[in-house]
């Protein structure tokens, strides 16, 4: 567990100044839940609050419309996706825009809305929701497996960075509003054993850690909202990486590519001030870091 201040990270940090490239310049309000298809060898992303999921092939662009909120998905097989809406979980068919629920998730309450997710080693499927306007403690935290919709938390401000280490033992989850990233010990099958444990405690340092994966090695990347970098901690907590970015909100990273080595990374305007948007032209945009310590192939949602 962490509890150290900026100062105290600096003495055990690398600062690793590598290109970022463009990798889509469509400006999202809320880029978030990038997902590297390991079959299709695709990335798809979100844009929250502009009810779209978003992709990219070669030069080609590529968008699906959607009547409400979107904001991450696990894949299903070669064609389909499992994605989180404010309220269920679809079955959606990439090839025509079709779509089956598969379960709902909060359905009749419109005030909140789906946000971090991300699959599991086991099969699982974690999804946070939160409210529409980030009221405190309105949204909650769930697992979806083999049919089973369970709640994991409730009274949850902004939940993010879901993820889970290379051996399916250990599942992260944060509460940006409360500066917090705390890690589940899991069964077997994947379910937590007790109550969490803090990791990370950026309450002293006002970091707000957002979405985040962990690589091959077990380091835990975490886009940092505000902070216009996404970092790299190790298993104790320790800041270890740091990539600076040009988009000061950035979301959540995802690795994909050639032998997993790039690192997506998508951004948001939302909020931003008018002078802000105007000298902050990545804002929105979602990002490409080549040459990173591989990542992990994201994990099959079973149904």
């Amino acid at each position: 567990m962490s509890r150290r201040g900026p100062q105290g990270w600096w003495r055990h940090m690398t600062r690793r100044w590598s290109v970022v490239e463009i990798f889509d310049s469509r400006p999202c309000l809320l880029g978030e839940g990038p997902l590297w298809h390991p079959l299709r060898r695709q990335l798809f992303w979100f844009d929250i609050l502009g009810n779209r999921l978003l992709s990219r092939v070669n030069d080609k662009a590529l968008q699906w419309q959607f009547d409400r909120h979107v904001s991450a998905a696990g894949w299903l097989d070669d064609d389909h996706l499992l994605i989180a809406t404010e309220t269920d979980l679809i079955r959606f068919d990439l090839r025509n825009g079709g779509s089956e629920r598969v379960v709902a998730l909060e359905e009749g309450n419109t005030a909140t809305r789906s946000n971090d997710g991300r699959a599991d080693p086991y099969g699982g499927f974690w999804i946070g929701t939160m409210g529409k306007h980030a009221e405190p403690g309105a949204g909650a935290l769930y697992r979806f497996h083999k049919g089973e919709l369970r709640q994991i938390r409730d009274g949850v401000s902004i939940p993010n960075a879901t993820c889970f280490t290379p051996d399916g033992k250990r599942a992260y989850f944060a509460d940006t509003a409360e500066h917090l990233v705390w890690c589940y010990d899991l069964d077997d099958q994947g379910w937590p054993l007790g109550p969490p444990r803090v990791f990370l405690d950026h309450r002293d340092s006002g970091i707000n850690p957002d979405g985040a994966v962990v690589d091959s090695n077990g380091v835990f990347w975490c886009a940092e909202w505000s902070g216009s970098r996404v970092a790299g901690y190790d298993g104790d907590g320790n800041l270890i990486y740091e990539y600076r970015l040009p988009a000061s909100q950035p979301t959540c990273p995802a690795f994909g590519g050639v032998g997993l080595r790039v690192m997506y990374v998508t951004s948001a305007r939302q909020g931003l001030p008018r002078q802000k948007l105007a000298d902050e032209t990545g804002a929105g945009q979602t990002f490409a870091i080549s040459g990173m310590p591989p990542g992990q192939a994201e994990h099959r949602v079973l149904l």
